[in-house]
């Protein structure tokens, strides 16, 4: 029974040395080119309204850019031109990128709203729903990650909102949130919604949802209605993150691994 209890604390703390080791993925590291898009769509982008976007704009293979002149732009406009043909390129390796790394939760079925997620890499088989707050809990940690692997479609319904909590000294300015979408996303009006959308298809965002993070779609649309898309609070840029020594992670969290092995030993003397 010694033994035994040994070894489920040894898990436990090899369970926690994984999730230590579990790197930041910085925007320029994963994007690559796209990184510097805020809005990057297939076939056309358009906006009716009054929009804020700060980063690029671009379209490729398309060219269509329907209602700009109502839209407060920072940033360059690129249709069908060879840096909006390489950023989509970058865009489909992201997203497969995403779609393969290795899963540490299935949430099929589970609405977003009301749930506290800490890092990490969560799935759904097929479609996904926000309704309400989803709360993204940084637990005191700066230069953390969330990635969301959806099957088919993103919805939000109205008014619902994407939040950090318990962020880290940088105050969340070096975290990063991927939204891999199988299809189309479609952020429902009043939707104050946080992360990069890396859409198959398009992208919609009703009239008065903001996102800090950007709309990539691989094949479709972007289309606004009085929206702000950018980086950071407030059309503030976040910085690119750097990833992690995985070697320093691993020492800290074999460290855990070794108290928790002392404690064992010392309550067994």
């Amino acid at each position: 029974m010694k033994y035994k209890r040994l070894s489920v604390l040894l898990m436990g703390g090899v369970v926690f040395a994984a999730v230590l080791c579990i790197p930041s993925v910085g925007f320029a590291s994963l994007l690559s080119s796209a990184d510097q898009f805020a809005v990057l769509a297939g076939s056309t982008v358009t906006n009716t309204g009054m929009s804020t976007v700060v980063g690029d704009i671009g379209v490729w293979a398309g060219s269509a850019l329907a209602g700009y002149g109502t839209i407060t732009h920072t940033g360059t406009v690129h249709l069908a031109d060879a840096v909006a043909q390489t950023a989509q390129g970058d865009l489909t390796t992201a997203f497969n990128g995403l779609a393969g790394m290795p899963v540490n939760a299935l949430l099929t079925g589970q609405d977003l709203g009301g749930l506290t997620l800490a890092p990490g890499v969560y799935n759904y088989s097929s479609s996904a729903q926000l309704t309400g707050t989803l709360n993204l809990d940084a637990q005191g940690h700066d230069n953390v990650s969330w990635v969301f692997q959806v099957g088919t479609a993103l919805t939000t319904g109205s008014n619902s909102a994407v939040k950090f909590v318990n962020l880290g000294p940088n105050n969340g300015l070096d975290n990063s949130v991927f939204w891999q979408v199988g299809s189309s996303a479609v952020l429902g009006s009043g939707t104050a919604f946080i992360g990069n959308i890396l859409a198959d298809q398009s992208i919609s965002l009703d009239t008065g949802a903001t996102m800090n993070g950007s709309a990539l779609a691989r094949i479709g649309a972007v289309t606004m209605e009085g929206n702000f898309i950018g980086r950071g609070f407030n059309g503030a840029p976040i910085a690119p993150t750097a990833t992690p020594e995985p070697a320093s992670m691993a020492l800290l969290g074999m460290g855990g691994v070794g108290m928790v092995v002392r404690r064992f030993f010392q309550k067994k003397s």
